[in-house]
């Protein structure tokens, strides 16, 4: 039988990971500064050096953001820079739009099948369902079926969503304590249906984008399951690969 290697971190990975347990834990909070990277040396008992290396990974990741003369910061939904990280639509005259959310229904359920599974759920498990609109310059665009656990977004509700200005992201960090820090998609053409065209304002069978992601917090703890129509009449997907 073949012997199994341990697989070996480098110092600075294991050092990224004790970072990563102190913001879990709400050590610093999201816009937050943290210490410097001297203090986080004499902490962890590792060079500075180290510690830089680790730092730099983060910000790489946008877990972290370096403020020139100001220090290293816990990334936030907050700062309008992170808006564009989660919502790739641009316009096709490639000018930048401001978005505005226009909640349409929320209620609780129980998770079926599909929904426990890419929660990690159990069967039947309470979740929170937000249907809503995202305009762009006043037109509709994109139409979201969000699913999210229903422990962890307790007292969210059609009021709360109507109240809050900022993006859906940033309602989650700041009244739930949830920060998004990575997601997967996948994309697909269908044809819009009656329901969709309506809300669009786009003729039925209209050629639309079907963006499925799973959005994940720390602990790589899948945390929203959601579900979009985007209309590309006007906009576009962009995905920067550089």
């Amino acid at each position: 039988m073949a012997q199994v290697s341990p697989t070996f971190s480098p110092l600075y990975r294991q050092i990224k990971s004790l970072i990563l347990q102190a913001l879990e834990a709400g050590e610093w909070r999201p816009g937050e500064a943290i210490p410097s990277e001297t203090e986080l040396a004499g902490r962890f008992s590792v060079s500075q050096g180290t510690v830089r290396k680790a730092i730099d990974e983060m910000a790489s990741e946008n877990l972290l953001v370096r403020r020139q003369g100001k220090g290293t910061f816990v990334a936030t939904h907050s700062d309008p820079r992170a808006f564009f990280r989660f919502l790739r639509l641009v316009p096709l005259n490639g000018g930048i739009e401001q978005s505005r959310s226009v909640p349409l229904e929320c209620w609780r359920a129980k998770a079926g099948p599909e929904a426990a599974r890419v929660l990690g759920l159990k069967l039947g498990d309470p979740i929170t369902i937000v249907r809503r609109v995202l305009q762009f310059s006043t037109k509709p665009v994109v139409v979201d079926e969000i699913y999210l656990p229903g422990e962890t977004f307790a007292g969210l509700s059609l009021e709360v969503l109507n109240e809050y200005q900022g993006s859906l992201y940033s309602l989650f960090e700041s009244r739930f304590g949830v920060r998004m820090i990575r997601a997967t998609e996948r994309i697909r053409a269908v044809a819009a249906d009656r329901s969709t065209a309506d809300l669009l304002k786009v003729r039925e069978g209209s050629p639309l984008l079907s963006v499925e992601r799973i959005s994940y917090t720390y602990g790589d703890r899948p945390v929203e399951w959601r579900r979009g129509l985007y209309s590309t009449a006007e906009h576009c997907y962009l995905n920067d690969l550089g």
